[in-house]
């Protein structure tokens, strides 16, 4: 079965194809289609954009969507980033611009206590949506650590590891995280939805 993401997210892509193909999907993404029009998140909660993603971009191709909104919310400042993450810094999307400006905001704070949240939506071209969410929590850390996944995982200590998202291996990710989460809550539900 052919599933398309609705991002341009490399870093999702990955790691939800990476989730998605062992279930027998076939993943394509916005990546795949570049003249695909953009959606405009306007929603206030994650649930809300990523259903607007899913929804959108289902009735644009006629086909299946998932669509990811997640973020990162830091109790020190009122839940901040939020819906706002990717953009926390300004329209560029600058995961390194992100990454200094949460650690300025957090300068002397000692509640370093966050979450990351994400919020997945799978659409059909009907406009049927089934949507689920998965957080995990953390703390943030003082400066970045490790190379691998994207946005704020070189600041995101996961306490149980005692590693930043950004240390862990794939696989050991996928276990963790607020996507994983996310995808094994959809896990449970998403053939029987496709086939309703």
């Amino acid at each position: 079965m052919k599933l398309i993401i609705a991002t341009h997210n490399p870093g999702k892509v990955k790691e939800l194809e990476g989730m998605l193909t062992p279930l027998g999907f076939e993943v394509e993404s916005l990546l795949d289609y570049p003249d695909a029009p953009e959606t405009d998140e306007t929603g206030t909660t994650f649930e809300e954009n990523a259903a607007l993603k899913a929804t959108e971009a289902a009735a644009y191709f006629g086909h299946a969507v998932l669509a990811d909104d997640s973020g990162l919310e830091v109790d020190a400042l009122d839940g901040a980033p939020g819906v706002y993450s990717a953009r926390f810094a300004g329209p560029e999307k600058s995961d390194e611009a992100n990454n200094a400006l949460l650690l300025e905001k957090l300068n002397g704070e000692t509640n370093r206590t966050a979450r990351f949240v994400c919020a997945l939506c799978l659409a059909k071209p009907s406009g049927e949506t089934l949507t689920v969410r998965g957080t995990i929590e953390g703390t943030i850390g003082y400066s970045p650590r490790g190379e691998n996944g994207f946005g704020y995982d070189p600041l995101f200590i996961v306490p149980s590891l005692h590693k930043t998202a950004a240390e862990l291996e794939r696989e050991e990710k996928a276990v963790v995280s607020h996507r994983g989460q996310a995808l094994r809550k959809l896990e449970a539900e998403i053939i029987p939805f496709m086939k309703g």
